[in-house]
């Protein structure tokens, strides 16, 4: 920072872990991806779904165009990678991966290989628990893990670009917020977790330095977030704000914390519905689309915005409004790819998660219905970037983390392809 660029670094839309690492190392947004969170709903069904992985993704990573041009990569623990894909380099894939039994690394032998550092490769952590003890030690001994990966990777193989996820940050966030954030709804002064997440930045720093002293004086530096975090106040069940609203209709009420594809709805009656997460996922029943649908295509706008205007007076569990922003898809993306929602909602401006499960008395939960979470998403991470040569020590006006593709292409001399979004990041 002191002889480099920094600033706050705009997330993707959704702000959420994927589809962000896509958008930043594609240079196209969610709705040209086709990759709008985790899960998607499959073939406009109530209930089946299907998950993404790195063959999801047909657009060309930064990795994929180094390659074209000769340039080799290291690629580690970017989120969706697994199953690897072919790459000019070397790739150890990310959190979504089953387990170290599965094929996770370019090229095949690269998994024996990394014998040398653990028999046990291990790609992320349990971190919605109350066992905290265990967690503190997992995170750090994953993310040691990865940091010796690292340190093995670029020392011992040929390479013109690398790339990796310390995926410990985000967990330690989602788990120890509340006893770090003296302005989290659960913050207790003096707790015995207070410097967690302190401690884990040192440690952090701890690692990162130990990496920049193996690079050579040529090596320009980025150290940049898929998404922001900040205090979790509350969590508001989408589905049974929905059934308040008189949108959904349950044949049968179901148990709290029911799932969507175990609870008996009637489709006959149902308007909307919607999936949970660090934001809702809303779904119409649309005529001709889904397989009991009751609205009529003619009216799917007047719909779309009646419903809008419904999620946008729900007030939070106190009676406070809320600065929920509702967004429709095909108005945010100029393509939409995929199985998109028919309504991306961000309840309080993230601040509020979203639960999809149901079956409670209220539509409001204080915590995360499906394990401890502390923390939700927010708009703004960060991004440092220092070039060797040159000594600078600015903070730029906010950038977005689409402009990160085209910027890392530009440092190779390379010139973005023309469908990719995004701007050069000026180091001035």
């Amino acid at each position: 920072m002191e002889t480099g660029v920094h600033g706050k670094l705009r997330s993707s839309d959704p702000p959420i872990t994927v589809p962000a690492w896509m958008v930043m190392s594609t240079g196209k947004d969610a709705g040209e991806l086709g990759v709008y969170g985790f899960r998607h709903r499959d073939a406009n069904s109530y209930t089946d779904f299907w998950v993404a992985n790195s063959q999801t993704i047909k657009e060309p990573k930064i990795w994929d165009i180094l390659g074209e041009n000769g340039l080799k990569s290291i690629i580690l623990g970017i989120p969706p990678t697994f199953p690897p894909n072919p790459v000019n380099g070397n790739l150890v894939t990310g959190f979504i991966t089953p387990d170290s039994l599965s094929n996770f690394t370019y090229p095949p032998q690269l998994k024996e290989e990394l014998g040398q550092i653990t028999d046990n490769y291990v790609f992320d952590v349990n971190f919605r628990t109350e066992q905290k003890e265990r967690l503190l030690i997992d995170l750090y001994k994953i993310t040691k893990l990865h940091f010796e990966t690292i340190k093995y990777l670029i020392t011992k193989k040929e390479w013109n670009y690398c790339q990796f996820v310390i995926i410990g940050l985000d967990r330690v966030h989602h788990a120890f917020w509340k006893y770090y954030d003296k302005s989290h709804q659960k913050y207790v002064a003096g707790n015995i977790y207070e410097s967690v997440i302190k401690n884990y930045y040192k440690f952090l720093d701890k690692q990162v330095g130990e990496v920049l002293g193996l690079l050579n004086n040529d090596t320009i530096i980025m150290i940049v977030s898929d998404h922001g975090a900040k205090a979790m106040k509350g969590c508001l069940c989408v589905n049974m704000a929905l059934e308040k609203l008189g949108l959904l209709k349950f044949e049968q009420q179901p148990s709290p914390g029911t799932k969507l594809e175990d609870a008996k709805i009637d489709w006959s009656k149902t308007y909307a519905w919607g999936w949970g997460g660090y934001y809702a996922r809303i779904f119409l029943n649309v005529k001709g689309r889904e397989s009991q649908g009751i609205i009529n295509s003619d009216e799917y706008e007047e719909w779309r915005n009646k419903l809008s205007d419904m999620l946008k007076s729900i007030p939070d569990d106190k009676g406070e409004p809320m600065n929920t922003k509702v967004i429709k898809p095909n108005e945010l993306f100029e393509s939409l790819n995929g199985d998109a929602p028919d309504l991306m909602v961000y309840f309080d401006d993230l601040n509020w998660r979203s639960a999809g499960t149901m079956g409670y008395e209220s539509m409001y939960l204080d915590e995360n219905d499906t394990g401890p979470d502390d923390a939700v998403h927010d708009y703004f991470g960060i991004f440092i970037i220092q070039d060797p040569h040159k000594s600078i020590g600015k903070q730029l006006d906010d950038e977005n983390i689409i402009n990160i593709a085209p910027t890392i292409l530009n440092f190779f001399g390379i010139d973005k392809p023309k469908d990719m979004k995004g701007k050069i990041i000026e180091l001035k």
